[in-house]
């Protein structure tokens, strides 16, 4: 989800997520480290582990307990600051951030959803 969002929105306009400023501050490799290298680590750590998933509910409900928390922190941080942890938000008005929150939250339910999929196949489970 980080490596997708992070540089979609990265490639469609940088300030919104990752402002030219943050340069002076964060070097080139540690913004790699926190937003691509994540992907080869999952996909080494998928082919690698098997991973025995919870009840398709109970997993669902602790990826959107996780979004829900994640949201409110990010709201909670803007609220004791003024100001937001990701520039986009900023640009958006209330009910369009409701709107980006709920579907953020449907696609990271989407990612669990693949990654179990995924995890069944490699290790097929179904034997």
């Amino acid at each position: 989800f980080v490596v997708t969002m992070f540089w979609s929105i990265y490639i469609y306009d940088r300030e919104l997520v990752y402002p030219k400023l943050l340069d002076n501050f964060i070097p080139a490799w540690l913004n790699h480290g926190m937003h691509t290298t994540v992907l080869p680590f999952v996909l080494i750590e998928m082919r690698t582990t098997h991973h025995q998933y919870p009840s398709r509910s109970c997993g669902l409900a602790a990826v959107c307990t996780f979004a829900v928390g994640y949201i409110l922190w990010v709201c909670w941080i803007h609220h004791v600051t003024g100001v937001w942890v990701y520039p986009l938000l900023e640009h958006l008005s209330p009910g369009v951030k409701i709107i980006f929150f709920a579907a953020v939250t449907v696609i990271i339910n989407i990612f669990y959803l693949v990654g179990e999929v995924l995890n069944n196949y490699i290790w097929d489970t179904q034997k």
